[in-house]
């Protein structure tokens, strides 16, 4: 895990003997939280020091969500889904009856949505009792997007995109055929933008196709929404697309490394995506803008990865 400034030099290192596949998320004291495949949730200072760790019964892959009064959730191979104290102490534990890769989503009202390989759809209570559940035909793998009226957005390897009401009932689906890794991200018209297979998608709120673009690579990462309308994209193992809100490609960046990360667009309107053993920082051609003010603009929701949907400004 690494830490580096805004002008591009590292400031610190914390290795450990194992895979990193989570993504860090920032809490509002700056404690880095992160998970790993040697079975462990770990907790860093802004300084790159270990706080704590906690340990699980297998990988750590799911990115950990920050809850507003600072509990940390996230899912683990072991089937279960856990939240823990700041202090790293154990709140609670959800046992699902199969492995949890899905990183979880935070509501306004402080439900936590997040899928597993059981095929089904969780929606936890703050105290870790289930809300609701809802059944899809395959394991989810992705992580969801929650719009500004509350609609929950995800994906299941059923080859479905789905759009749920916060009480736990289908609004629609649609039928992409597909199968991501990858998280939908929405517009501040609550249009929806997803990267599917070969496919950039994008989907009004009512469920209807807007667009889709094709790539001759396929794609895994989720996109990203700026202000000023362009959605950034990362193809596997190629470039950085910029797309228009029409699906046009506006602009790319070619690179030759592993280009597998999902983009994050910082304050100032920095694009920033690691490929292979770089972390890029582009600035775009046009106009630098910030992310899109909308609910969910990139993945995790906000550069600091929390996972907590966007409250309107």
């Amino acid at each position: 895990m690494r830490a580096v400034t805004p002008d591009g030099r590292l400031k610190w290192t914390f290795s450990i003997n194992s895979e990193i596949k989570s993504s860090p998320a920032i809490a509002d004291d700056g404690t880095v939280y992160f998970g790993a495949r040697d079975r462990k949730l770990y907790a860093l200072t802004p300084g790159g020091k270990l706080k704590w760790v906690f340990p699980t019964g297998a990988w750590v892959d799911s990115s950990p969500a920050i809850g507003t009064d600072g509990t940390v959730y996230f899912g683990s191979w072991d089937n279960n889904f856990y939240a823990l104290n700041p202090d790293g102490t154990r709140k609670w534990i959800f046992a699902t009856s199969n492995i949890v890769v899905s990183s979880p989503a935070i509501g306004l009202d402080g439900t936590i949505y997040f899928g597993s390989h059981d095929k089904r759809f969780y929606a936890l209570k703050p105290d870790g009792t289930v809300r609701w559940s809802f059944p899809t035909g395959a394991p989810i793998i992705s992580s969801p997007a929650i719009g500004r009226d509350g609609t929950i957005y995800f994906s299941s390897t059923d080859g479905n995109f789905y759009a749920l009401q916060p009480d736990g009932s289908e609004l629609w689906r649609l039928h992409t055929g597909g199968t991501t890794e990858a998280s939908p991200a929405l517009d501040e018209n609550g249009n929806i933008y997803l990267s599917i297979g070969h496919y950039h998608i994008s989907v009004d709120p009512s469920g209807r196709k807007r667009w889709e673009s094709y790539s001759a690579l396929p794609i895994g990462a989720s996109p990203a929404v700026a202000a000023n309308g362009l959605i950034y994209v990362s193809v596997h193992y190629r470039s950085l697309l910029a797309l228009q809100s029409d699906g046009k490609e506006l602009w790319h960046i070619e690179e030759a490394d592993r280009l597998v990360a999902s983009p994050v667009i910082g304050a100032d309107g920095t694009v920033f995506v690691a490929a292979g053993p770089y972390l890029y920082a582009i600035n775009s051609p046009n106009p630098l803008a910030p992310a899109a003010k909308s609910s969910w603009p990139m993945f995790r929701a906000n550069p600091r990865h929390t996972g907590r949907v966007l409250p309107a400004n």
